[in-house]
């Protein structure tokens, strides 16, 4: 973690292996921030609370996340996953504010959108190996 706490909002980013690690350790629990249209399309992990941070469609703002993050960290860390590490940010902020220990996972579950536009090759908790399922 290169930037303190204080200048990001929120405790820190981490690598997907070591979100993977923590949530086996029973240290952390994954809150993914997707919508509901991503995890049933692109996929999602095994293991992991969804609160989505926008509402699909339109991506309005989800008015239950803060009850809904509070009540799924049960004293632990939580680590927080989008598609690409940006939602996951703001959502890490959030947290924090609500006073939990929340960490951001870097490239998200798809990474980076490579040259062509395509996701899913540059980076990202599915590319990386990391159990993952799909509908």
């Amino acid at each position: 973690m290169n930037m303190s706490n204080n200048e990001l909002g929120y405790a820190g980013d981490i690598t997907p292996e070591t979100a993977h690690e923590w949530m086996q350790s029973g240290e952390a629990v994954m809150i993914d921030v997707r919508t509901e249209a991503e995890l049933a399309w692109v996929g999602f992990v095994p293991g992991a609370v969804s609160v989505p941070w926008k509402k699909w469609p339109g991506m309005a703002v989800n008015h239950s996340f803060d009850d809904a993050v509070r009540a799924a960290a049960h004293g632990k860390k939580i680590v927080l996953l989008c598609r690409s590490g940006v939602r996951s940010i703001a959502a890490a902020q959030r947290a924090t504010e609500l006073g939990l220990e929340a960490y951001n996972i870097l490239e998200g579950f798809e990474g980076d959108a490579n040259s062509d536009g395509h996701r899913g090759t540059q980076g990202g908790w599915r590319m990386r190996g990391l159990p993952w399922r799909q509908n």
